[in-house]
């Protein structure tokens, strides 16, 4: 196993702090894919995935639907995908999407979170060196494919990773191959659960219990604002925490 599935396992999977912060975060993303690549799924593949992934979080239909409209409403302000970088308590490295009608109260807001609890906002590309940005998908095994030999099919399409995770399969490969990817799952019928992307650290910090704790504070405040889509670091956690 690689990189990205050491990673993963480690990773505190915490999901979305609740049910309606998770649709507001997916709406986000849809109203952007739609107002950039066009509200019809059919000719927007991006807009397809978020729609996948919307599904697989049981988000309702009519929600899904509002996204889409928000993208041609005149009255609606335009989101705007921005990413902060900067360095929690400690010398971890953390990274933070967000999308926001307002940048200025979104910096504001991710500076104040950042010298309060230790830490300080960098510039742009001051950590960004120590992630890899990859997509991501999961889908649902299919009778009679080898794992192997899938990977080895999608070895062109940039993917570096594959395995089995429970009842689905994960696949990492290059950013640059997401789409790539997406096509060839879908025209030979694999049921893509949900897609994305993620940042994984290249090298991961030790930190004791303690230092944990206080990092995660700032983590989580990251996480509570409504601007944020996700944040990443390069904090190695233990497995207590990771369960």
């Amino acid at each position: 196993m690689g990189r990205a599935f050491e990673y993963r396992k480690a990773r505190k999977m915490k999901r979305w702090g609740n049910m309606s912060r998770t649709f507001t975060r997916l709406g986000k993303e849809i109203t952007i894919a739609a107002k950039s690549g066009g509200t019809d799924p059919d000719n927007n593949p991006r807009l397809r995935a978020l729609i996948q992934n919307a599904r697989a979080e049981n988000m309702p239909k009519d929600n899904v639907d509002r996204a889409i409209k928000r993208a041609v409403e005149k009255d609606q302000g335009e989101y705007k995908e921005l990413t902060y970088e900067g360095y929690a308590p400690y010398g971890i490295a953390v990274m933070v999407d967000t999308a926001t009608d307002n940048p200025t109260r979104t910096v504001a807001n991710i500076r104040s979170y950042f010298s309060k609890l230790g830490g300080s906002l960098g510039t742009s590309g001051s950590v960004d060196f120590m992630f890899d940005r990859k997509g991501v998908f999961r889908i649902k095994p299919k009778e009679g494919v080898d794992l192997e030999e899938l990977e080895l099919e999608l070895i062109d399409y940039g993917v570096d990773e594959l395995f089995a995770d429970e009842s689905e399969w994960i696949i990492y490969g290059s950013y640059e191959g997401y789409g790539g990817v997406q096509k060839y799952l879908e025209s030979n019928g694999f049921e893509i659960i949900s897609s994305g992307f993620e940042r994984i650290p290249a090298d991961t910090k030790e930190v004791t219990a303690e230092q944990q704790a206080v990092l995660e504070k700032l983590i989580e405040r990251l996480e509570d604002d409504d601007d944020v889509q996700a944040v990443w670091h390069n904090m190695k956690e233990n497995e207590e925490s990771a369960q």
